[in-house]
């Protein structure tokens, strides 16, 4: 339990990050208040039919790209009886088990939503933060002074949704991967996916078994499969300090040249239209075990970039033609962003974020705003998070030696304590 008085923690979200924002701010004597604009805590992990802007959402059959082993909080196991790589509702189910083991749904205010967090007005004497909130419940709106910010809301705040020649005379339907759920309203339909993200990938497998599907590239991507060597998960077959010490002993181009060939043994990435035009792990690879099985069974074509909309086609920059396209889905990602913040502190320009250890803003005169999560790691994100969190709540505890020390001493202060903070 947080001491009664400690430093307050505004936390913002309760998704995988916010959950684990709570529990460090406890274990370090500070009072953590969490704003969740929703009913229930999860974040995107939370599987909702309803469609909101703003809040993403896993898809009704989605399941976890990494291990249960690789993604669990360090100090909360997720249970034998669940499968290596569970489903959306198993991943929910954790989290909820691991608010109420630690206790923490008593810090959490429901629907209730963040809509402005500016400098206090004695910020550069406190470096305190004002939070303007709205409760959805009896629509009141509210502003409080906080000690600190943990920004937990995730990067998905935005839909990117690129323009093409003649996409406004196409008469189909267009929407974007944020608003899929199931296959369901899809069956017989003739669909284009542009994108092969997981959320492209994913849903050209599960919309092909409804009808047809075209997914669009334009520079491809390498697949992974979920097993491994042996049909040990993958992320455990590899995640290893053996297999860095290979990684680093090697020269860059005989690395990705072994893992060219360890992908092509899997699916010969040529022989399926798929080479990207850029080395192993340059990007997000994409982790999907059936894709190749339904492009050779002639469910899934793959394309190139589309060059142009007809009313009801579509022209693709190879020459390729395809009519009578009945929906269009843009798998095109999310723009970063945090429409909350006030714009003198994060500046997000082309989805980069100049943070110091990827979480603060290098500006500020107070390290006492953290952004958690908000990274594209190879591998699960909530040990990443935790990671995070246990830095940024050492640095907001001890932050009134800033007024004495300043920026120069204050976090290289924190990362010099064996915490566990840092690696």
């Amino acid at each position: 339990m947080a001491k009664e008085g400690g430093k307050r923690v505004a936390i913002i979200g309760g998704g995988c990050s916010g959950l684990a924002a709570i529990k460090c701010c406890v274990d370090e004597g500070l009072t953590p208040v969490c704003f969740e604009r929703t009913d229930q805590l999860g974040g995107l992990w939370r599987y909702t039919q309803k469609v909101t802007d703003g809040q993403a959402c896993v898809m009704r059959s989605t399941v976890i790209n990494t291990s249960k082993e690789m993604m669990c909080y360090s100090d909360y196991p997720i249970p034998k009886h669940f499968p290596n790589f569970m489903h959306n509702t198993h991943v929910w189910q954790y989290f909820k088990d691991y608010a109420s083991h630690f206790q923490l749904n008593q810090y959490i205010q429901h629907n209730t939503e963040v809509k402005l967090v500016t400098f206090a007005p004695d910020f550069e004497q406190t470096g305190q933060w004002s939070i303007q909130f709205v409760d959805h419940k009896s629509g009141e709106e509210k502003r409080e002074i906080f000690d600190a910010v943990m920004v937990c809301s995730g990067h998905h705040a935005e839909k990117n949704v690129p323009s093409f020649p003649g996409l406004a005379d196409y008469k189909g339907e267009v929407l974007h991967s944020h608003d899929y759920r199931e296959p369901s309203a899809y069956v017989g339909k003739r669909v284009l996916i542009i994108g092969i993200g997981n959320s492209g990938g994913d849903m050209a497998v599960e919309l092909s078994r409804q009808g047809q599907v075209f997914l669009s590239t334009r520079r491809g991507t390498w697949i992974l499969n979920r097993i491994g060597p042996g049909g040990m998960p993958i992320d455990i077959a590899v995640t290893r300090r053996f297999m860095n010490g290979i990684r680093r002993s090697m020269p860059p181009f005989v690395f990705n040249s072994f893992l060219k060939n360890a992908a092509n043994s899997r699916l010969d990435h040529d022989l399926y239209s798929l080479t990207p035009n850029y080395e192993p792990y340059a990007q997000h690879p994409l982790v999907n075990d059936d894709l190749g099985n339904r492009i050779v069974c002639g469910s899934v074509k793959v394309k190139t970039d589309v060059k142009r909309f007809t009313s009801t086609g579509v022209e693709f920059v190879d020459g390729t033609f395809e009519d009578n396209i009945d929906v269009v889905f843009l798998a095109t990602g999310y723009i970063f962003g945090f429409p909350f913040l006030d714009k003198r502190v994060v500046e997000v320009k082309e989805n980069r974020l100049p943070f110091f250890k990827y979480m603060f803003p290098p500006d500020l005169s107070h390290p006492t705003l953290a952004v958690i999560g908000c990274i594209q790691p190879l591998g699960a994100i909530m040990p990443i998070s935790e990671l995070q969190c246990r830095l940024a709540a050492r640095v907001f505890k001890v932050s009134q030696y800033w007024l004495s020390y300043g920026s120069a001493f204050m976090v290289p202060l924190c990362l010099s304590q064996n915490y566990g903070c840092v690696a």
